[in-house]
């Protein structure tokens, strides 16, 4: 989706997080990157490095919490994850024809196959934030709205889709994604009418296709949530949950 057993506890807490009394996905990033108990007396580098990294504990907190539990993807329509691009006058048919309900369980398989992978990112985002120096957090600090949450993305997002891909893969298997376009595809007229719909190409969208978009429309997902608790953090004093991050962004 190399990991020290502290690693290990925070997959674990990850994947149950809604189990009463589990420690927060965002207390554990925070010991890990700033070490327990870390010193705030004084404003200075530290503190700013140290604070950019709370920033993005509590972004990454958010955004798995958000949206790695059912319909975390589905009901939310920043991120919900919609029939491809390249289907969508094929769904459009297959509403017409009275299939919508096939068309909406098509969507539903593919956000449920993001929601399941999601809670992986937590660790691999926590070892993006490790790896930062600091130069690199005290520009962070200085940059614009969602500048932690584009390091983030140019450190972590080839290795996001690396373990993303594999979950993505065994859910849309399991929750039948390939089989639930070919019922909304059939109703709109099985192949012939699918390869014309899509410029030719009569085979529709393979499973891998279907991988491949899904996993990256979660990537996607992810960001945005956590690009959005990043704004939060640094234009409303309210998000400001901490002694240190009050202290850093004001």
């Amino acid at each position: 989706m190399r990991r020290s057993a502290l690693v290990l506890t925070a997959c674990i807490a990850v994947a149950t997080a809604a189990t009463a009394g589990a420690q927060s996905i965002e207390q554990q990033l925070r010991d890990r990157l700033l070490g327990t108990g870390s010193s705030t007396t004084n404003l200075n580098e530290r503190d700013a490095s140290g604070g950019i990294k709370e920033a993005l504990a509590q972004g990454v907190d958010r955004a798995v919490r958000q949206l790695g539990k059912p319909d975390g993807f589905f009901r939310d329509q920043a991120v919900k994850i919609l029939v491809p691009e390249k289907l969508r006058r094929l769904a459009d048919l297959a509403r017409q024809l009275g299939a919508g309900k096939k068309v909406d369980a098509f969507e539903l398989s593919m956000n449920r196959a993001a929601e399941k992978a999601v809670p992986m990112a937590a660790n691999i985002l926590a070892d993006s934030v490790r790896q930062m120096t600091l130069q690199d957090a005290i520009g962070l600090v200085r940059g614009g709205d969602t500048s932690a949450t584009d390091f983030f993305r140019r450190t972590s997002e080839q290795k996001l889709y690396a373990a993303f891909l594999p979950i993505v893969a065994k859910q849309t298997a399991e929750v039948g994604v390939t089989k639930k376009y070919k019922d909304f595809s059939k109703k709109a007229g099985g192949n012939a009418l699918a390869g014309a719909l899509l410029g030719g190409n009569s085979n529709g969208a393979t499973s891998a296709d279907l991988d491949d978009y899904v996993t990256r429309e979660a990537i996607d997902g992810l960001f945005h949530v956590i690009a959005e608790q990043e704004k939060q953090i640094r234009n409303n004093p309210a998000s400001r949950t901490t002694d240190l991050l009050r202290r850093v962004f004001k």
